[in-house]
């Protein structure tokens, strides 16, 4: 018999947009928190937002993607009877989450001190771009502009190329993640001790931190960052470290000895070579070679002939190559489940895997308001209290 799920028996509150909150919030709701997302009446911002146009039938890929397994309340928080709602969730709450932009939690009156007043045990996580406080307080906080400054971008790629960013919304994913942890260990403190207490993760200090090897280098070791003449995946690592272009395709390529790779691929002239010396005084040399060899073959033949000699070697995927792997079949990555309105859905599944509380979907992303009645009732108010606030416009509803 299946344990519990992990978080079950947790509350959260959820007032975040876009990505970053929104997607830690998902990760508790998959643990088994139950993930109450309030949101204005004409709902969230990443509703009317669709990544890569990928429109849907009511709820468009970008908030289905993130907003699984939470039940949607639809609160006009401009509306004091929808703001004094919202207040009421929260004295049954555990978790409480936004990223409002500086100051608009302390004027909407729900601010970790406001509501610590109402609930002193709340685990409170405030998510901003670049801090609570600063210089840089007001800027917008956006995944490529924080990208931009975290350094990361001139790490590889060629010396006078344009600095590329990642191929995904790194910082959004890692400041996700980081509130994840934020939120997990202020309940472990809160479990030990009674106490909760405010949790704030900005995106410029996730994406900083996460780069905690690669700025030691710089900060304690003192060696510069210098992009090479050649395409190397990464400054601090030696040759080869990087892709290359075959017959059909691209392999990747990485801490080869370059002695037996000389012999593998028919370059003599790695004779006597060795990876901590030439690997670095001679990376772009090293690069060009290898480079020019391995463009005379397909990507199966250079897969099949250094990975059976040990080297570390592998495929450059498409989506459609990761999702058909046999590796990503055996982990069961992928989940599927039927939407009341977008029909059967694929989507990443979990991170993570427990032998006694496994993560699971019990719901898919909510329509605008779907739970408003049902989570309003089990906060106190009755069935006249929520048709007049219904009336009033301090909330919305919309049922299945």
């Amino acid at each position: 018999m299946t344990s519990p799920a992990v978080l079950a028996g947790y509350r959260v509150i959820d007032c975040s947009i876009a990505m970053a909150g929104p997607f830690a919030a998902q990760r508790l709701g998959d643990l088994g928190a139950d993930v109450i997302k309030v949101e204005p009446t004409t709902g969230e911002w990443q509703r009317h937002a669709s990544a890569g146009g990928a429109v849907g039938n009511e709820i468009n890929v970008s908030f289905l993607s993130l907003n699984r397994n939470k039940r949607s309340v639809a609160l006009n928080l401009k509306n004091p009877e929808g703001t004094a709602a919202l207040r009421e969730l929260v004295r049954t709450a555990d978790v409480f989450l936004q990223n409002y932009r500086p100051g608009v939690a302390a004027r909407l009156g729900v601010d970790y001190e406001s509501l610590k007043a109402i609930n002193p045990s709340i685990v409170y996580v405030s998510i901003s771009g670049y801090g609570e406080d600063g210089p840089y307080r007001d800027r917008p906080g956006q995944d490529l502009l924080v990208q931009a400054m975290s350094g990361a971008m001139l790490s590889a790629g060629r010396d006078g190329d344009e600095p590329s960013p990642a191929g995904q919304y790194l910082a959004d994913a890692v400041t996700a993640s980081t509130a994840f942890e934020g939120v997990l260990a202020a309940l472990l403190h809160r479990e030990r001790t009674g106490e909760g207490q405010l949790v704030t993760v900005n995106m410029l200090d996730a994406i900083t931190t996460l780069q905690m090897q690669e700025l030691s280098v710089f900060t304690v070791g003192g060696k510069p960052q210098q992009r090479s003449k050649e395409a190397l995946a990464h400054v601090y690592i030696r040759a080869p470290y990087g892709i290359f272009r075959t017959t059909d395709g691209f392999v990747a390529l990485a801490f080869a000895e370059p002695e037996k790779l000389g012999e593998l691929i028919g370059e003599p002239g790695f004779a006597g070579w060795k990876a901590e010396v030439e690997g670095w005084t001679r990376r772009d040399d090293m690069h060009e070679r290898i480079a020019a060899k391995l463009a005379l073959e397909p990507s199966q033949h250079w897969l099949d002939l250094l990975g059976a000699a040990g080297m570390w070697v592998g495929p450059v995927y498409s989506y459609q190559d990761l999702v058909d792997d046999p590796q990503i079949a055996h982990n069961g990555t992928f989940v599927e489940y039927d939407h009341p309105t977008e029909g059967r859905v694929k989507t990443p599944g979990f991170p993570y895997k427990f032998s006694a509380t496994p993560p699971a979907i019990t719901r898919g992303a909510p329509l605008t308001g779907q739970h408003t009645r049902e989570v309003l009732t089990e906060a106190g108010f009755d069935d006249a209290a929520i048709e007049a606030m219904l009336a009033a416009g301090a909330a919305s509803d919309r049922m299945l």
